[in-house]
């Protein structure tokens, strides 16, 4: 009897810890915590820490387990990670990833498994048709890349030279802003491309003033933005008349402090601004601040807070139900008010429709920051019919 009533708890056992693993929703974060994307990494997991300090770790009745993967920015690592993460730790959905490569590395993985990818960096256009369970909570760089040409326009600007690095985002950037500056009748007098790793950026900084035109166009990735700056003022090309003009991620708020004066009334354009004037999004960046001393708020961390609430709220309407296709699903059209202001999930393509905001570097209590006085509001993908 004894025996018998040993082999049975035994064989409880597997059953217990199964019904135990159901009530855990694990997400699997994959980001670079090291490398030269580690800055995007740590603003996306101090983000998701916050939100789960703010918010709790239960969630329709379920228990949320974030689990960390660093892959350093390289795409056979990231493939590798969420591998293990889908098969061995059992993931229901998969989030972070801090560049194109990197998302586009684990597409094909998370189709056929079928597990929900939150993309929270990468900001290539095309991703999101990579496969049907992928949903942006980021940017687009069609977006900020548009929004800055017709500024450009509007304010005289006849003549352009694109700076970008040479990958998905990058081209998306130069695309879209030659192709909006052209439309109004301006001119883009040279498109360069610079390498992703390891970049010297002085060679292109120079070819660019060269070209003598107007406005210098620049993107490149989140925490790159310091490198340019430096090497812009040490060639004087801030006192040559050449006005420098970019997307959001050249002047980002986790590294704009330490660029220094050269970056004052530098026009750019960007979903996410730390100066955002709202209360949600003040009660954030104080929160950030307290929770993480020594760090301001960018943009990638409200896409990681971002991506959290989208993952929450997707469980909250399935009640639950952590089925990759019911998540998506769940995802699609949602709308909230979001630090950096009101941002829907396209219902059609999964991508993000946010504000696009104009903004000025400029001083503020001693501080550099983006100050925003300009703003189009609601933006779709314009890559995106």
């Amino acid at each position: 009897m004894i025996r018998r009533s040993f082999m049975a708890a035994l064989l409880a056992v597997p059953f217990v810890a199964s019904a135990q693993a159901q009530q855990t929703v694990k997400i699997g974060l994959i980001v670079p915590m090291t490398g030269q994307s580690q800055s995007t990494g740590k603003q996306i997991d101090a983000a998701v820490r916050l939100y789960l300090q703010q918010h709790g770790d239960t969630v329709a009745g379920k228990k949320i387990e974030v689990v960390l993967r660093d892959d350093g920015g390289v795409a056979d690592t990231t493939k590798r990670v969420a591998q293990e993460l889908i098969v061995r730790d059992k993931v229901s959905v998969l989030a972070g990833f801090g560049l194109t490569p990197l998302a586009m590395a684990t597409a094909p993985l998370a189709a056929q498994a079928k597990v929900p990818m939150v993309v929270m960096a990468a900001a290539t256009s095309i991703i999101t048709a990579q496969n049907p369970f992928i949903v942006r909570t980021s940017q687009v760089l069609p977006q900020p890349a548009a929004a800055m040409a017709q500024w450009a326009v509007e304010n005289g600007i006849k003549s352009a030279v694109t700076l970008v690095t040479d990958y998905g985002p990058g081209i998306d950037a130069e695309t879209w802003f030659a192709k909006r500056m052209k439309e109004g009748g301006a001119e883009v007098l040279a498109s360069l491309r610079m390498p992703l790793a390891s970049p010297d950026f002085a060679p292109f900084l120079q070819r660019a003033a060269d070209a003598k035109p107007q406005a210098m166009f620049v993107f490149v990735p989140s925490g790159q933005g310091a490198a340019v700056a430096r090497q812009f003022a040490e060639r004087g090309l801030d006192k040559s008349g050449i006005r420098l003009i970019a997307t959001g991620d050249v002047t980002d708020d986790d590294q704009l402090n330490g660029m220094g004066d050269v970056m004052l009334g530098v026009v750019n354009a960007g979903h996410y601004s730390a100066a955002h004037d709202s209360a949600v999004n003040k009660a954030f960046v104080g929160a950030f601040k307290a929770a993480n001393p020594g760090m301001r708020p960018n943009f990638m961390a409200v896409a990681g807070y971002d991506g959290m609430h989208a993952i929450y709220q997707a469980l909250v309407k399935t009640k639950g139900d952590t089925d990759g296709a019911a998540l998506v699903e769940a995802m699609k059209g949602l709308s909230w008010e979001s630090p950096r202001g009101p941002m829907m999930i396209d219902p059609q393509t999964r991508d993000v429709v946010h504000n696009l905001y104009i903004r000025k570097v400029e001083r503020v209590d001693s501080e550099l920051y983006n100050v925003e006085f300009a703003t189009i509001p609601m933006m779709k993908d314009p890559a995106k019919p």
